[in-house]
């Protein structure tokens, strides 16, 4: 599977965004396909997730309320809308999938396949 991430670029705090994450190739038994973010300095964390059958969501608390993940099964690509923005959400951000137990969706450990990041700049 190869994911391509786009959509990131700068954005006053308030404004919105919305990231894609593009899917090639055999998905295999991959069942999750989520957004992961990394500031500088701080280590990877979840942000939201789908899952392929069914599309639950879920969330980070940090996003929820703000942030809408959403995926288009024709096109395979996963999608995600960022209202509200803070500086705080300033971060590369990842799209990933894998074949993941739900306890584990937050884990980035847990996924086998990344894009390459897409940045996000929230100036104040």
């Amino acid at each position: 599977v190869q994911l391509q991430a786009s959509g990131g670029g700068l954005v006053q705090a308030g404004g919105s965004l919305r990231l894609s994450c593009a899917a090639s190739g055999r998905a295999g038994s991959s069942n999750v396909m989520s957004w992961f973010r990394q500031a500088p300095g701080k280590e990877r964390e979840f942000v939201a997730a789908i899952r392929r059958s069914g599309d639950s969501t879920y969330y980070a608390e940090s996003v929820k309320g703000r942030f809408t993940i959403s995926r288009d099964k024709v096109k395979n690509t996963m999608y995600l809308q960022m209202n509200s923005l803070k500086p705080e959400d300033t971060a590369l951000y990842y799209c990933a999938t894998s074949q993941v137990i739900l306890s584990g969706i937050r884990d980035p450990v847990n996924y086998n396949y990344w894009g390459q990041g897409t940045l996000v700049t929230v100036s104040s």
